[in-house]
């Protein structure tokens, strides 16, 4: 037996059900994490409202958020070479107007 031979490649069978396939729009994220896990809260922003609900949460290991960070840093990149930087804006506070004029009731 050679211990030196590459594992077979294993396919999975990835399903993507209709509701799922429509995508949840977020403009919010917010990352937090223990000892073992790390979680992100995708929230929804609506303007001139005080308040919003997290759309989606997505629990995470150490291992996966890093997998996914280099995904990301990787896919940035590509689309940058084609379509040019994305441009950084300080967020450092959320606008709840989004530049237009604040809501009134």
């Amino acid at each position: 037996m050679d211990d030196n031979k590459a594992p077979e490649p294993v396919n999975i069978n990835i399903e993507l059900p209709e509701d799922v396939a429509e995508g949840t729009y977020s403009n919010l994220a917010i990352i937090s994490h223990s000892n073992s896990e790390f979680i992100i809260d995708f929230i929804r922003i609506m303007p001139g409202t005080p308040k919003a609900k997290v759309k989606s949460r997505i629990l995470l290991t150490p291992q996966h958020a890093k997998r996914l960070m280099m995904a990301l840093k990787d896919n940035l990149a590509k689309f940058e070479s084609v379509h040019g930087p994305v441009k950084d804006t300080e967020a450092n506070v959320i606008p709840m107007n989004f530049g237009g004029p604040a809501a009134k009731a």
